[in-house]
């Protein structure tokens, strides 16, 4: 049997002019105005700032959400998907596709985690591709740094104290080693005083049963249940996106057909590279999704 798996793209993935065809569509408008009560400024106009604002993390991680939230909703007006996955900040677009909070809810956690994540201010990040995994693994385990993202077999994001993460760089042997313009150490151990912030609120937080299974960040196996997905969650700050693990799970699942839902076509790239034969579809605004489905009822 073919299964179908929706990914949600996380921060990076943002682009100026993302989400203005939504406001067109009536259930588009109700959700942006929803957005705004909570957020205290609008997301459409963020998103059609030239200054770039919505690459700012306070406002990126809430931008994506509701954008790919939107679209979630409108698709399941004329398909469920069997699986659903999200890389970092997508682990929430996914959790609310899946039902396993309302959109309220979720943008809550998600307006709380980037004012968070926007503060930090220890430690840096850096993009590598084409690294060798096993001189790699022998220098993160000599130093003050982790694999934050492993998004491929070729492609990783290293995240640490910047000394050690230079120290890192400098010996590494790689085709590209790229510093990322983050404000910390993003799913390294050096977010725990943030991921305790914000374990308050996600406690607080009503979670439900998913009515798909999620393929989490911190352990990639599909999962339903409201108290597993929670947990799984409240690691995430800290723990690595296991993103790479994720999409090899695919083929094991009977997953033929991936849609990426959002800004871009940063997944389908990763997917392209590692999940052989799989059809790959992206829906990142209106024009890509089915005109004659009807407006969806907003989640309880």
């Amino acid at each position: 049997m073919s299964h179908t798996v929706w990914v949600f793209p996380g921060q990076g993935s943002q682009a100026v002019g993302m989400g203005s065809d939504l406001v067109d569509h009536p259930h588009g408008k109700a959700r942006l105005q929803t957005a705004s009560d909570i957020l205290g400024w609008s997301v459409l106009e963020i998103c059609q700032r030239e200054d770039d604002a919505v690459s700012d993390t306070r406002y990126t991680q809430p931008c994506l959400y509701v954008i790919e939230s939107i679209l979630a909703d409108i698709l399941w007006a004329d398909a469920a998907p069997n699986f659903v996955a999200g890389h970092s900040l997508g682990e929430y677009s996914a959790l609310y596709a899946a039902r396993a909070f309302d959109f309220e809810s979720g943008l809550q956690l998600v307006k709380q985690r980037a004012e968070i994540m926007g503060q930090a201010s220890s430690g840096g990040m850096a993009a590598v591709i084409g690294a060798d995994r096993e001189q790699l693994e022998t220098l993160l385990a000599a130093e003050n740094v982790v694999l934050a993202n492993d998004n491929s077999a070729a492609q990783v994001v290293l995240s640490g104290a910047q000394d050690a993460l230079d120290t890192v760089l400098s010996q590494l042997k790689a085709k590209r080693k790229v510093p990322l313009k983050v404000s910390g150490a993003f799913h390294s151990p050096l977010m725990a005083a943030a991921s305790q912030r914000f374990e308050i609120l996600l406690d607080d937080t009503p979670f439900q049963d998913a009515t798909v299974p999620v393929l989490s960040n911190t352990e990639p196996v599909p999962e339903t249940n409201a108290i597993a997905l929670k947990e799984r969650l409240s690691r995430q700050m800290t723990g690595a996106v296991r993103w790479r693990e994720t999409m090899l799970q695919f083929s094991d699942l009977g997953i033929t057909t991936a849609v990426e839902v959002g800004p871009g076509k940063v997944l389908s790239g990763l997917m392209k590279r590692t999940c052989s034969g799989m059809t790959l579809q992206n829906v990142s605004s209106l024009d890509d999704i089915p005109t004659s489905q009807p407006t969806p009822q907003a989640s309880q």
